[in-house]
Order: C-alpha cells, then sequence, then structure tokens
C-alpha cells in the first residue's frame, strides 16, 4: 500500500519560543551544549513520521530491517557536534539535524544510534555501509561525490584561522609564512592551506580539539578548519582564543549517503526544502550564539 508522506515541520510560534529560550538562557556568547551552556531541548521541534513512502532506497530498506538508524557524526565541535563526556549526551546544530532526518524516516531518539568518526574515514565508512548517513560539518567536495552521494546543502560556511588571542601576527592565510598549522587528517581546509597557501609547516590530528591543545600549548601558531566550528571554540574560550582575518574560501555542508541512494537523497533534500523553519529554529538555538550568521541555502538539484 502506498503511503502518504509527511515531513514535519514547525509552527512560526514554537520557532520563536524557542529561539526565545536559547537567547536568554546561559551566558550570550557560551555555544549550547557546551560547559558554557545547558543544551538545549529541541524535541517539540518535530514530530516522528509514521507514514514513510520510501520505495527503492536500499539505505532506508536496512534501516527498516534493523528498527534503527546509525550516524556517523562528529563529537568535540562546540555548537555542531559535541558529546557530554560524563552522559555521553549529543548535542548541536549537526546532531539534530541528524535527528530531525531519522524522525522523518519514522525512528525516534531511542532508535538512533551516534558513531564518532574522524574526517580521514567518512567516505569508506559510509561506503561499507557502517552507518547510514553522515551528518558532521562534511564539506561537499568533487573528489568525494566520486565515492558517495551528499543531500544538501543544508549550510555554507568558509575556512579561517584560529589563533591565540594576544596573536597580533596573523590576519589571514597570507600570513602564515614561517607559523605552524594544524588541522586535521582528511580535511577540506588542511589540503587547500598546503596547495594554495606557504605555512612554514603543518601537523594534523584526528579531531580539532586536539589542534585546539596543541595552540594553546604554544605548539602551534594557528588552527585552520571552517569557520563555524572555529566560533564555537572562541565561545568557549573568547579570552584565550579568537579568529584571525574572513573566512577565505566556501564550504557547502551536506549529508554524506551511499552512492546512488537518489530516493534517500531526495527524500532528505525535500524536508529541507519544506522544513525551512525548524531550520532556522536549530540555527537560532545553536549558532547565532556564538556569533556565526547564515541562512538556509537552497538544496542542489
Amino acid at each position: 500500500m502506498r503511503h502518504r508522506r509527511m515531513l514535519a515541520g514547525i509552527g512560526l510560534a514554537a520557532a520563536a519560543a524557542l529561539t526565545l529560550t536559547a537567547c536568554n538562557s546561559g551566558s550570550p556568547t557560551a555555544a549550547p551544549g557546551t560547559d558554557g551552556g545547558e543544551p538545549a531541548d529541541t524535541s517539540s521541534l518535530w514530530e516522528v513520521n509514521t507514514e514513510v513512502d520510501l520505495a527503492g532506497s536500499p539505505t532506508y530498506d536496512r534501516m527498516v530491517e534493523r528498527d534503527g538508524v546509525v550516524v556517523g557524526v562528529k563529537n568535540d565541535q562546540p555548537g555542531l557536534g559535541i558529546e557530554d563526556a560524563t552522559t555521553g549526551e549529543r548535542t548541536g546544530f549537526d546532531v539534530d539535524i541528524a535527528r530531525w532526518i531519522a524522525a522523518s524516516l519514522g525512528f525516534d531518539e531511542e532508535q538512533i544510534e551516534y558513531v564518532t568518526i574522524p574526517s580521514a574515514n567518512r567516505e569508506q565508512a559510509i561506503v561499507n555501509g557502517d552507518i547510514d548517513y553522515y551528518v558532521g560539518t562534511y564539506s561537499i567536495t568533487d573528489s568525494r561525490d566520486e565515492q558517495i552521494d551528499f543531500a544538501g546543502p543544508y549550510f555554507i560556511t568558509g575556512q579561517g584561522l584560529l589563533v591565540a588571542a594576544d596573536n597580533e601576527d596573523i590576519a589571514g592565510p597570507d600570513d602564515l609564512a614561517g607559523k605552524i598549522v594544524c588541522s586535521v587528517t582528511g580535511s577540506t581546509p588542511l589540503q587547500r592551506i598546503r596547495d594554495e597557501y606557504s605555512p612554514g609547516d603543518t601537523v594534523e590530528y584526528d579531531t580539532y580539539s586536539q589542534c585546539v591543545e596543541q595552540l594553546k600549548a604554544g605548539s602551534v601558531d594557528a588552527i585552520t578548519t571552517d569557520e563555524a566550528i572555529l566560533a564555537g571554540y572562541v565561545a568557549l574560550e573568547p579570552d584565550e582564543l579568537k579568529i584571525a582575518g574572513e573566512p577565505f574560501s566556501e564550504e557547502r555542508y551536506g549529508v554524506g549517503l551511499e552512492e546512488g541512494d537518489t530516493a534517500l537523497k531526495d527524500w532528505i533534500n525535500t524536508l529541507f526544502t519544506e522544513g525551512g523553519d525548524t531550520w532556522t529554529a536549530l540555527f537560532d538555538i545553536h549558532l547565532a550564539p556564538a556569533g556565526i550568521s547564515g541562512e538556509q541555502p537552497d538544496v542542489d538539484e
């Protein structure tokens, strides 16, 4: 029997109420879901879909057979994807995008398994079927698109530089001569800084939080990645860290999917297109308090 597609949205009143709650809870410079403030409750932004019509998606068939969703995420990016070391609770803009997608597919929070996957391992995890989809500051690039598919984009940011708050030597990527720059293995920002600019040296780790520790210890001069990620760290430690200069690229975040799963890609793109109020509410809760600006982009056809 063919079921009617029901995509959950959010009423304007609910969006306004949640935005007001986000603005009034904790420090305005603290990224939600971090030690700077209480995680926002976003569960009322969507309902679990009870009537899903998604024929032709091998990924969705796997979810149904398993009776659950396995999502690849990041766990150390304030405001985007963070995991509480004590409780294991996951919060952030990307985490809620993943939850919103799962709900549209008929799965509640208890049916979601989150798997932390380093940047360098994302494509392989999707290709192997280890995860159903990936939501974690995942830039859409031509090389990645040869191995997997992307839904979205659902957010656009740009590459930036993070330095110590008292650093007056670095105001942009052209000031990196003789400097040591840190990023994560397998990331687009690391490759760009090597290919297009002239740092003295680069070092790489599995996570950006490791780079932050190296920066605070004075072992590296700067960290490079997307400005949306860097702003979360600045929000946590504004007396120690700052963003140097303006963004110098365009990074389009997408949802990583199994190559050829057009049915799931179209489903998620429709969810994003019809769910603008939900997107705005999530942005206002998780990213706006860290000083990030932006609007929902159009999805790729």
